[in-house]
């Protein structure tokens, strides 16, 4: 009776102490779930790596060489929501999907038109700006340029890789790709190409009176578009910046950072 006893008690020992280590397992299998997650990843590296090109009002560099603008700045704001540092990394936006994927960045955070093909190579947020595309012309030269037909026949500079490019393709125009847009719309100033093909926020922000360019101004939109912001695929930082993009929309510091670089007019409520 007594071995039957302590056969009985030995067995519930060995189950209790397999419960307790499918427990553990369970327990680290969830740990390591977690250490695998983006946000996890770069609160381990301290800093959220965000890559942009030259692009005004979004990104661009003031006079001491910090990079500000609406993007600029409310990804520094993320960053700290995150409790880490921000780093901003100029990317070629041919490569920012396998910028991306190779973690040499964490976010394309650049005024990036939300296409289908950015939405099935990324995790993006929700939009938070109203675009178009649109075409930059001299001034003197824009009574000449109202409308998609008479656009056709201009050669235009375009951002490798960008809708302006895709606008370019689809009047099939001539164009030639450079670097960013704000070559494209000197190349425009310099009289090497007729005309580029811009984001309006851009072409607002840049040309006209008491802008940079001047003797510029854009006329034929040629698109409607959203803003967004892409994550490697996957990535639960999107899911955490739309949540810091409601609540910034809720407490007025989105709508006052739009208003500081003078495009309120295209926020999209969040």
């Amino acid at each position: 009776m007594k071995k039957l006893v302590c056969l009985a008690l030995s067995l519930a020992l060995l189950l209790a102490l397999g419960a307790c280590g499918s427990s553990s397992a369970s327990s680290g299998a969830g740990a390591a779930a977690s250490s695998d997650s983006d946000s996890a990843y770069v609160k381990s590296n301290g800093k959220l790596i965000v890559g942009i090109t030259e692009f005004e009002p979004m990104d661009f560099q003031d006079a001491s060489g910090n990079w500000v603008g609406f993007d600029a700045d409310m990804a520094a704001a993320f960053a700290k929501s995150l409790g880490v540092d921000v780093e901003f990394q100029v990317i070629d936006w041919d490569n920012k999907v396998f910028e991306l994927d190779g973690k040499t960045i964490d976010c394309v955070w650049n005024g990036m038109t939300l296409t289908d093909e950015v939405k099935s190579a990324m995790a993006c947020s929700n939009p938070y700006f109203d675009n178009a595309q649109v075409v930059v012309v001299p001034a003197a030269k824009a009574a000449d340029y109202q409308d998609k037909d008479a656009v056709k026949s201009l050669n235009f500079a375009v951002e490798s890789g960008s809708s302006g490019q895709a606008e370019a393709e689809a009047l099939g125009a001539g164009f030639t790709e450079v670097g960013d847009q704000a070559t494209a719309l000197m190349e425009v100033a310099t009289g090497s190409a007729d005309a580029a093909i811009i984001d309006i926020l851009m072409a607002m922000a840049m040309t006209g009176e008491g802008t940079s360019y001047a003797d510029l101004t854009y006329t034929v939109s040629l698109n409607s578009e959203n803003y967004g912001v892409g994550f490697r695929k996957g990535s639960d930082l999107a899911g955490a910046l739309n949540d810091f993009f409601k609540s910034s929309y809720a407490d007025g510091s989105l709508q006052a950072c739009a208003e500081k670089y003078g495009i309120a007019d295209a926020l999209i409520a969040q």
